[in-house]
């Protein structure tokens, strides 16, 4: 059981679980009530009162049918809930209520529903913190990790300062750290000049230890001369200097005091002389002159003030640190975007050429044409020019040996090649009413069979325009999905679309060289799909680049079931040169290439597609054998846990 209670009290059972766990965090340190009426939060209050258990705080919400600010009003009737900080959590229209509560009930904080999202959190936070730096001052820090901790350590600070101001401070505290440790050194050796049978002013060679990190510490050291440093081990168990201290400083303050092992080793740097003083020595210094205690008292606590104020600034370096360092990351993976995209540009504008030029092609043949259709004698039904143009729009490429064999079968039946080339290039070589006419009046035939080849023509003509536009639709849509900021919401969406996307701006890398793809009937997947798309890029052209000169990409999709859990496959497989095991284990290091020469890489590729893959829940692998193939593996799960922050 905790010190101190949380009682939440709403009526509404989704409002309710949503403050629960928001409060979570809070039960390390608060014991957390939840009611869902006034007769079980009142039971809920009997059981802290049999307890002997405070209240720290109350939510309760508000409504109309749920008087939430009635049951804050008679807090005060009762021992533990007094002190408690109040917040009323309602739908902003009993202003009465609300009023009434904060007259007769010292409301603290008012909340108004719809809550948005850490609200709750921040309020009581803040509530909590107000609350013990007024009712639990001994024990302020052992709140730091949930509450505001730099509150926390202002409050501490301040508090420990009063506590000794009035008896021991007097006007000690407007001298100079430099003059206070000199009056302090003078007392001490005046003191010990009486006798010194524990010896404890000692003089000490360079390298000499005081305390050891994790050890137990007995001795309060104060520096009369000399440097001495203090050591930290890393996570790698290598000792690092901290800080160092000099004349009138001291080693093993907070150890000696609160009886834990030392934080850090204390390592004399040069000759240093030292008072060296255990408790029953520290007891006596303190004891026998009156002058002394306030100046040590003073060292000590400017001493502690010191090292917190350091813990803070220490900290909030550190803050700033990894904000920088979360920048330059995010900086690095654009550098990696754009860089790819340079090369996907020039790609792409290489390939662009080709529909280009046969869309500019098909609008000087479309200009002649359409005057002869406009200008020219009509000899056709206008039904049939529709027809053959509408056939032609829709028309598919076919070989030159099945046009070959259809012509010869006409020919056989008009006797005349030209004319059964035109008919089956129309689409007429079926119809027995133009069959019969071919035989019997070739003539009058060649007239009209060349209108309807205008039409036919037109309509061809079109259709490679639209063909061509598309395609560089499809191409400048991949790029620009490509380049968009990555500030897209994670959302359900088919795979295969972004792999054919990202094959498509491949197109002419991969015109020279084969691409299989076997797809599995996949279910629509909740993901980034910019972000994902910005993974096949990277693994496509890493494969691109480990190609032999006939190269084979190889994309399969499957589905399958590991841990209790089903997962989509996506397996992107090369027959190029392969990636040693020793190599293996460091692709997805940072700055880490294995392009050839020649190739650009700045080896944060495979770095970002597993932290991209990993922010899905997801993971990547690899399988390779040297000069055969590489295959990369992402696995992405289908159910996925969704997070506030992302939508």
């Amino acid at each position: 059981m905790n010190q101190y209670a949380i009682l939440c009290l709403d009526n509404n059972v989704e409002s309710i679980e949503q403050i629960s766990k928001e409060l979570s965090i809070f039960a390390a340190k608060f014991d957390i009530h939840s009611a869902q009426t006034i007769e079980s939060a009142h039971a809920s209050l009997l059981h802290c009162l049999e307890k002997n258990q405070p209240v720290a705080l109350v939510i309760a919400s508000h409504d109309e049918t749920f008087n939430g600010a009635e049951f804050l009003i008679e807090l005060d009737k009762s021992p533990i809930t007094q002190k408690a900080r109040k917040v009323l959590v309602s739908c902003g229209q009993d202003i009465h209520a609300i009023l009434n509560a904060v007259n007769e009930g010292r409301l603290d904080h008012c909340l108004t529903k719809p809550l948005q999202n850490n609200l709750v959190f921040k309020t009581v936070q803040n509530e909590l913190t107000n609350f013990v730096v007024e009712e639990d001052k001994d024990n302020l820090l052992n709140y730091s990790l949930i509450l505001d901790q730099q509150r926390l350590l202002r409050a501490h600070i301040d508090q420990k300062m009063r506590s000794y101001q009035a008896g021991f401070i007097t006007d000690h505290h407007k001298m100079s750290d430099a003059d206070l440790a000199e009056q302090v050194i003078s007392a001490l050796k005046q003191f010990f000049a009486k006798g010194d049978e524990t010896q404890a002013i000692r003089h000490y060679s360079s390298d000499h230890l005081l305390t050891v990190e994790g050890e137990d510490n007995h001795f309060l050291w104060f520096i009369i001369s000399g440097e001495v440093a203090l050591y930290k081990k890393d996570e790698l168990g290598i000792q690092r200097e901290v800080v160092r201290h000099s004349k009138g400083n001291l080693v093993g303050g907070m150890s000696f005091v609160t009886g834990e092992p030392s934080f850090s080793t204390a390592l004399t740097l040069t000759n240093a002389d030292v008072i060296k003083l255990d408790r029953e020595v520290f007891s006596k210094v303190m004891y026998s002159d009156t002058a002394l205690l306030p100046l040590f008292t003073n060292l000590l606590l400017r001493h502690f003030n010191r090292r917190l104020q350091r813990n803070i600034n220490t900290k909030l370096e550190l803050q700033k640190t990894l904000e920088s360092l979360e920048s330059a990351h995010h900086q690095l993976i654009e550098s990696e975007k754009m860089a790819m995209l340079g090369q996907l540009v020039a790609g792409v504008a290489h390939e662009l050429n080709n529909p280009i030029a046969a869309i500019l092609r098909g609008t000087e043949t479309l200009n002649d044409n359409i005057l002869h259709l406009v200008n020219g004698e009509r000899h056709c039904a206008p039904e049939l020019s529709s027809q053959i143009l509408n056939r032609a729009l829709a028309s598919r490429p076919s070989s030159t040996a099945e046009e070959r064999q259809k012509t010869k079968a006409v020919e056989k039946i008009v006797g005349d090649r030209r004319v059964a080339k035109k008919l089956v290039k129309l689409g007429l070589n079926q119809d027995e009413q133009w069959l019969q006419r071919a035989r019997a009046n070739k003539d009058q035939l060649n007239t009209q069979l060349a209108e309807l080849e205008n039409y036919h023509l037109a309509g061809a003509t079109l259709r490679s325009i639209n063909v061509c536009a598309q395609r560089i639709a499809d191409m400048v849509k991949s790029l620009k999905g490509y380049a968009r900021q990555d500030d897209e919401t994670f959302r359900y969406v088919d795979i295969h679309e972004g792999i054919e996307d990202t094959l498509v701006i491949f197109e002419n890398k991969l015109k020279l060289h084969q691409v299989e793809k076997h797809y599995a009937n996949l279910p629509e997947v909740r993901c980034l799909p910019i972000a994902l798309q910005q993974v096949w890029t990277n693994l496509i052209s890493n494969a691109i680049d480990a190609f032999p000169a006939q190269g084979v990409l190889a994309i399969t999709t499957h589905l399958t079931k590991k841990d209790n859990q089903d997962w989509a496959v996506i397996e992107i497989k090369d027959n190029g040169c392969g990636i040693s095991p020793e190599l293996q284990k460091q692709v997805f290091a940072l700055n880490f290439t294995t392009k050839r020469e020649g190739n650009f890489g700045l080896g944060i590729g495979l770095s970002v597609c597993q932290q991209i893959i990993q922010q899905h829940g997801g993971m990547i692998e690899i399988e390779s054998e040297i000069e055969r193939y590489t295959n990369m593996l992402v696995w992405l799960p289908l159910e996925f846990p969704s997070d506030n922050s992302e939508e």
